[in-house]
């Protein structure tokens, strides 16, 4: 079971993740969750910071796609003005959004990263599609309420890596 949902990696903030290093591991795309990856759960704009490291993946030929589970209007307020590619009401974890997204990006598993603040529906889904998986610390605090319970299995979850001496993003 935690091999299904563990990522391949753990960062703080999605500006851990560069063009460079991407590319020296073949990735060429990604499929990004929205809510609590890139922005807070309640913000409905990108940040500066978030708008410039669009572009410099844009720059580098790295594409990306928001796959995310909330509503239509939330995530096209958010990737029109960006002009990302985006599926909502993804369904994370099932495998159709991914499948989707990676259809969307004309690639290969083995060449998109899947990006996402959660265990049981980003890493789950995209391990079972044999996505490369990089989990990252949620950057809002608070969450709605489906997101509180798969956060409350995730606790337990780090509790059994420490235990097992797996180092993540909050022993770092």
């Amino acid at each position: 079971m935690y091999k299904l949902i563990m990522p391949k990696e753990f960062v703080f903030s999605v500006f851990d993740i560069t063009p460079e290093k991407l590319k020296k591991t073949g990735i060429r795309g990604i499929i990004t969750d929205l809510d609590n990856t890139l922005i807070e759960w309640n913000r409905a704009d990108a940040t500066e910071e978030l708008i410039e490291w669009f572009k410099k993946m844009h720059d580098a030929g790295i594409q990306i796609v928001i796959l995310s589970n909330n509503k239509e209007p939330r995530v096209k307020k958010f990737a029109d003005p960006l002009g990302i590619p985006y599926i909502y009401k993804a369904r994370k974890p099932l495998s159709s959004g991914f499948k989707r997204a990676l259809e969307l990006l004309k690639m290969r598993p083995e060449e998109v990263l899947m990006l996402g603040d959660q265990m049981l529906t980003d890493m789950m889904g995209a391990n079972r599609k044999k996505l490369h998986t990089i989990l990252v610390k949620p950057v809002a605090q608070s969450d709605g309420l489906v997101t509180r319970f798969n956060r409350f299995i995730e606790r337990r979850v780090y509790k059994y890596l420490s235990k097992k001496g797996i180092k993540t993003w909050e022993e770092k």
